[in-house]
């Protein structure tokens, strides 16, 4: 039985909701305490610790956004003093000051033990051999990872990321058997093992775990056919603790939000009205384990609803929907709402697979006007001209009768489009720049 903590992973829900109260009103406390942004918008808001007598008391308590995290830059948020954090890491900050995350040493307990729940219920055991691609820094993601597969007693191959060819030559000779990276790297990775001449048969791969980023069912098709892997998807947010929120089991019907660990909610975006079980919306999360950063009632930004049906599995836990977009990713171009994943739906059924894009709006006069800069394989470059226009204006084709309005579309070379912690940002809006 694939299953890490039988305990809280099997609860019975009222046994889960007592656990919850229980930890709930003991964070409300430590906020209240120790952390003056918490104080001061309690006070603000006339609620006390006393008044949370029962889980739908959460709904009273205001939300905590991603700019209260950094007007409060660097420690403003800890609920532990500087001497009992033990791990920092943070945010990229590419256009304002990063959000600083801190540890404390049973946060990193608590951390490895949410992780490796999602890993064992994906399939690792500890005779794995699991190859990390994630990058090693103030990222929060590999080092999240890595403790949970030590934890299992999986022996880890700390790669980070990159220099694709020596992942492949590390993947051949140390046997990987569990892959950890984006859903995109995994392509990319099964690309230069075709290019390499490589059978996906000689190597040892099993499980693949991909979480960092959006992915669709057609993604996981193509990943589990070309690198002979079963392939599930976990969530995380560097703000809430990093990987190991939510994860898939091998039913892949969903991510299982370990909420003995969080609260989850759906709320409305704009209305900001909480939304019944099933409803699509933004996801809220409460954090119930987390010392040094606690979080009540964090807007994640990302749009999923939540299915508390039986699991066959046999866990008890809610599950999410995988994440494909976020409550900031709409764009609106002369009128008409664009999502990303229509962008992305679009180029993999013209390329026949994933496709690295990046979205550029800028105004031009008076008008919006949308680019997809696409990446594309050196193959298609060398195609004659003709072919490389009628590939491009397939694109354009395919993305205007999804979308509803005329795009421009512009081919570059691949790895051009710049990466941070080797994921593209899908959107740059220059609107406002």
């Amino acid at each position: 039985m694939n299953i890490w903590d039988t305990t809280h992973e099997c609860m019975s829900r009222d046994e889960l909701e007592q656990l919850q109260l229980e930890r709930l009103q003991a964070t409300v406390n430590r906020v209240y305490k120790n952390v003056t942004h918490y104080r001061k918008i309690f006070n603000d808001s006339g609620i006390i610790a006393e008044d949370i007598r029962s889980l739908s008391d959460l709904t009273k308590m205001p939300f905590t956004l991603k700019d209260d995290l950094r007007v409060n830059y660097p420690y403003g948020m800890f609920a532990v003093p500087l001497r009992e954090i033990v791990r920092i890491h943070s945010s990229s900050g590419t256009t304002s000051k990063p959000i600083v995350m801190g540890y404390t040493k049973n946060d990193i307990k608590i951390w490895s033990n949410l992780v490796a729940r999602f890993m064992t219920a994906a399939g690792v055991t500890h005779d794995d051999v699991v190859q990390i691609t994630f990058r090693y820094g103030l990222f929060t993601g590999a080092f999240g990872v890595h403790y949970g597969a030590e934890a299992i007693g999986a022996s880890v191959i700390p790669m980070s990321t990159g220099n694709t060819d020596k992942q492949i030559m590390i993947m051949q000779d140390y046997k990987t058997t569990a892959l950890v990276s984006t859903s995109s790297y995994a392509i990319a990775l099964a690309d230069r093992i075709e290019q390499l001449g490589i059978d996906p048969k000689s190597l040892s791969l099993k499980v693949g775990l991909f979480g960092g980023e959006p992915w669709s069912e057609k993604m996981r098709g193509e990943i589990e056919r070309r690198l002979l892997l079963s392939a599930t998807d976990n969530y995380g947010v560097s703000e809430v603790i990093g990987p190991g929120v939510a994860g898939e089991c091998l039913c892949k019907r969903g991510m299982h939000i370990y909420e003995d660990a969080f609260i989850p909610e759906i709320i409305n975006p704009e209305t900001k009205e909480v939304l019944p079980a099933g409803s699509e919306g933004e996801l809220v999360l409460t954090t119930l384990t987390r010392e040094a950063f606690p979080m009540i009632r964090y807007r994640t930004g990302d749009i999923t609803s939540l299915d508390y049906t039986p699991c066959e599995c046999g866990r008890t836990l809610v599950r999410m929907k995988n994440i494909m977009r976020r409550s900031d990713d709409m764009l609106i171009i002369r009128g008409v709402n664009v999502f990303p994943s229509q962008i992305e739906d679009a180029l993999f059924s013209v390329a026949q697979g994933e496709t690295p894009y990046q979205i550029v709006v800028e105004r031009k006069g008076a008008m919006d006007n949308m680019e997809i800069v696409v990446e594309v394989t050196d193959k298609i470059f060398s195609l004659e001209l003709q072919k490389q226009r009628s590939f491009l204006e397939a694109i354009k084709k395919r993305i205007a009768s999804v979308t509803g309005i005329n795009v421009d579309v512009r081919l570059v070379e691949s790895k051009s489009i710049p990466r941070q912690n080797g994921k593209i940002s899908r959107v740059l809006d220059k609107r406002n720049i």
